[in-house]
């Protein structure tokens, strides 16, 4: 397609080159990457540097997606297809090269490339950063989402903000605590993204607001005088896999209206003239503040309207330059889903677009408002539900504060008309939380403003229907439905684990990577002994390989034979991190006391970060640390026992440590977690899972069968039982065991030279009302790891557990999530790239 017909600008036909004219073979690759480094980089042999060269391979490999991404685009405008708007505030993207390559299928012409100038690929790749714009499962679920999209070829984009600094940089001091550094990890910029500033949006803060109009016209609402900034959007490919289809994600970075008051610089007040380009700019500069602050809750409300507002103002750009004025059809082409609470505002929004810009009335604007926006819950703890004050929202953004009272007000009389009198319910249901310092429930408004609302494993949406949103489902029961989440198979098999991938490859033949329901034929395998012999070394290499790297990173040697037990996510007390480190200390006072016959040799590694605010996760992460020193240091452990806290848990890192797993820890309280994604990657490379009956774990179970599995603990109907008459003081006395674990903590075992050092965790454990009932579950996890030990001594029986765990994964894919979402929920039709006769 050489001009877009539909295109403002027209653009004169000897501009535009026809798409797919770069070569995919090694000597034309060579030559973009010499092109590249001298031309467009600007090296010569004084300013080398790892970087430029890794820069130069990225533009290189840009410019190929670039033919692709503009096939797309095109095709989706010619075929006017409905699109869905992913709107999250976080995409925990990881590395984009190694999973470029693998989508384009161009690895090995790559290697090849980089080979004749002398380089090597692994090299160049370790040079990247991980993307920091996310800070865990929510993050990376919607980064897996879009590559899925891509690959079912559904025309979805995706919209976050452009963090100058994502989430920290975890370091581990001397005493084992916690420390955040900076994550600047656009220091050296981003090569993959490209600057789209003719795509600029305009966000209003601040003001106030006027009514306009007469009588026969109706009337307006402006809101005027505000405290203006810049939303430039920056877009990143993502490519699907070995499709032709190219994506985007589209990130936004907040630029102040004017550089500097030239009046205030003029005069000598040098700081004061730039300070609202410091304001406007702090809303991108560092992902989810600490708002604990009244501040930082100020900060964090101004990041979730940028995005929102400026998702929404550009999707009606487009629509206004494609369409024209008419919005009658906007809701048919249009689909907004927001993930969680963050971008909830885009209901109030969408209606200010619609009433104060294209002069609706609300009833038509309400109505493709609640026709367009879908909702996500990603959590069942009441208190992880978004709530900001009133005060701060009519501060802030006093023309959204009027249309979510309107709407809430709106509500509340269907309501009343549905339950007549019962204004306890209203009070329950109401968007608006009343009481000394009112405040705005972003969950309930999420609610009343979707036509979907979706959680994200089986029990997770079943307790949302009997709970949390007990009252909405009661009102709306054909609004709820369920997603149960997935992880790319591409990112965290395919390019993770190649030795299992090329395994599979060869026992399968090609396409299990876009259809894992082809992994059910290993099935069979767990009795073909040369294959059980393959897989068991697969094992062992990718075992070899995240030894190495603990031992890089925390400076102990890690045996390869012994059991690799690791638990890897957010530290937060449900969790529960801290009934794995009780475990390991039983199994250290074991071999103090000299209970090792038929002993199983495990190294348990536990990593995670703690938000900066959460003094007790933090607490966790030292005493985990505490442990690992005592235990690692004693002589009379040896490696029977190693224990480690992996520093700086990232994308990259899961890439290695999924791979190396033997035991998946996923051990939450039964009923909080939501669905987890760790436990997927986990199993989609064969490890077996130890866990609770909660989020996507009972799917897992489902799936593999009890045998497959190690099973413990209350499950949330018990727990709701057993939690009144809580007794931890009752179980420790009657648990010998654990009275010694206790008794090894209450001594100061681990915190010698620091007196009360976990003084509050023992508290907490120890407390009856302990929400998370670590106690409580602690006899039933010993037992069910020492089933675990007992089943990894027979490599054999292990080796068919971790087939079949594998085996059974195609319900974790999120390509099946993504295809869910999409029949139930978004109703888009799959578009191919109108491509040359060129090879894809």
């Amino acid at each position: 397609m050489a001009k877009d017909k539909k295109s403002r600008t027209p653009l004169p036909e000897p501009l535009l080159i026809d798409e797919r004219e770069l070569g995919m073979d090694a000597s034309s690759i060579v030559a973009d990457i010499r092109r590249h480094f001298n031309h467009t980089l600007g090296c010569d042999k004084h300013s080398i540097s790892a970087h430029h060269l890794y820069e130069a391979l990225v533009i290189a490999l840009r410019d190929r997606l670039m033919e692709r991404w503009k096939s797309t685009h095109y095709s989706y405008q010619d075929e006017e297809c409905k699109r869905t708007q992913y709107l999250s505030l976080e995409f925990l993207m990881g590395r984009s090269l190694g999973n470029t390559l693998l989508n384009l299928g161009i690895r090995e012409e790559v290697e090849k490339a980089v080979s004749t100038l002398g380089l090597e690929l692994e090299k160049m790749m370790e040079v990247e950063r991980d993307a920091g714009l996310g800070n865990g499962g929510l993050g990376r679920l919607a980064a897996c989402f879009l590559d899925s999209c891509a690959t079912l070829q559904l025309p979805v984009m995706g919209h976050c903000i452009r963090y100058e600094y994502g989430i920290f940089r975890q370091e581990i001091d001397a005493q084992g605590e916690q420390v955040e550094k900076p994550d600047h990890w656009l220091a050296c910029g981003n090569p993959w993204e490209l600057e789209r500033t003719e795509f600029i949006q305009r966000i209003r803060f601040r003001g106030r607001v006027e009514r306009i109009g007469d009588g026969d016209k109706g009337f307006q609402m402006r809101w005027v005088d505000t405290d203006d900034v810049l939303a430039v959007p920056y877009d990143i490919p993502i490519p699907g896999y070995l499709n032709g289809t190219v994506n985007t994600l589209r990130v936004w970075k907040a630029v102040a209206v004017e550089e500097f008051d030239l009046t205030q610089f003029n005069a000598g007040s040098y700081v004061e003239a730039v300070a609202g380009r410091m304001h406007a700019e702090n809303i991108s500069k560092v992902l989810y503040p600490n708002d604990a602050s009244e501040s930082g809750k100020e900060l964090r409300l101004r990041q979730q309207y940028f995005l929102t507002s400026a998702a929404l103002q550009d999707v009606m750009r487009r629509w206004l330059r494609d369409q024209g004025e008419d919005f009658s059809p906007f809701a048919e082409k249009n689909c907004f889903q927001l993930n969680d609470t963050h971008p909830a505002v885009a209901v109030a929004e969408l209606m200010r677009l619609l009433m104060d810009r294209q002069g609706m009335g609300w009833d038509q604007a309400w109505a493709i408002t609640i026709r367009c926006m879908a909702y996500t819950n990603h959590t069942l703890l009441p208190e992880a539900l978004e709530r900001w004050p009133v005060r701060t929202f009519r501060e802030l953004l006093p023309r959204i504060l009027d249309i979510i009272f309107e709407i809430n007000a709106r509500f509340l009389s269907q309501v009343a008309s549905r339950w007549p009198g019962d204004t306890e319910r209203q009070s329950r249901m109401s968007i608006i939380e009343e009481g000394m310092d009112p405040q705005v429930r972003m969950a309930h408004l999420a609610i009343v403003g979707s036509f979907s609302v979706n959680g994200v494993a089986a029990l997770h949406t079943k307790l949302l229907k009997e709970g949390l949103f007990k009252d909405f489902y009661d009102l709306w029961p054909e609004k709820f439905n369920n997603k149960t989440n997935g992880v790319t198979p591409r990112r965290f098999l395919a390019l993770a684990n190649p030795g299992l991938s090329e395994l599979l490859t060869e026992t399968l033949g090609v396409g299990w990577e876009v259809d894992l329901t082809k992994l059910k034929d290993l099935r069979p395998k767990t009795k073909d002994k040369t294959f059980v012999r393959k897989w068991q070394e697969v094992k062992r290499r990718n075992k070899v390989h995240l030894a190495k790297m603990m031992a890089s990173c925390c400076g102990v040697k890690f045996n390869p034979d012994a059991m690799f037990d690791v638990q890897v996510k957010r530290i937060h007390e449900y969790k529960r991190q801290l009934l794995n480190v009780l475990h390991v200390i039983h199994l250290y006072d074991r071999i103090k006391r000299g209970d090792t016959n038929d002993w199983t040799p495990r190294c348990v590694f536990i990593g995670g970060k703690a938000a900066p605010g959460y003094w007790l996760a933090k607490r966790i992460i030292k005493f985990i640390n505490n442990v690992a020193k005592v235990i690692n240091e004693d002589p009379a452990v040896g490696d029977r026992l190693k224990v480690a806290f992996i520093p700086n848990y990232r994308v990259s890192a899961m890439e290695i440590i999924a791979p190396g797993t033997d035991l998946s820890s996923q051990i939450s309280t039964a009923g909080k977690e939501a669905s987890g994604t760790g436990n997927m990657k986990f199993m989609m490379n064969g490890a077996v899972t130890i866990g609770t009956l909660d989020g996507a774990n009972v799917e897992i179970l489902e799936e593999v069968g009890k045998e497959n599995f190690f099973l413990f603990g209350l499950t949330e109907a018990e727990v709701a039982t057993k939690r009144k008459p809580y007794d931890p003081e009752r179980i420790i006395h009657e648990d010998e065991d654990l009275s010694r674990v206790i008794q090894l903590i209450d001594s100061a075992h681990f915190n010698q030279f620091e007196p009360g050092a976990f003084d509050a965790l023992i508290g907490s454990m120890r407390s009856p009302g302990d929400p998370w009932m670590t106690l409580a579950d602690f006899r039933s996890f010993i037992d069910a790891q020492q089933r675990a030990a007992e089943a990894f001594r027979d490599q054999d029986r292990w080796t068919k557990m971790s087939i079949i765990n594998a085996a059974c994964c195609a319900r974790f894919s999120s390509d099946r999530t993504i295809a869910d979402y999409n029949r139930d929920i978004w109703k888009l039709k799959p578009v191919v790239p109108k491509l040359s006769d060129q090879t894809a």
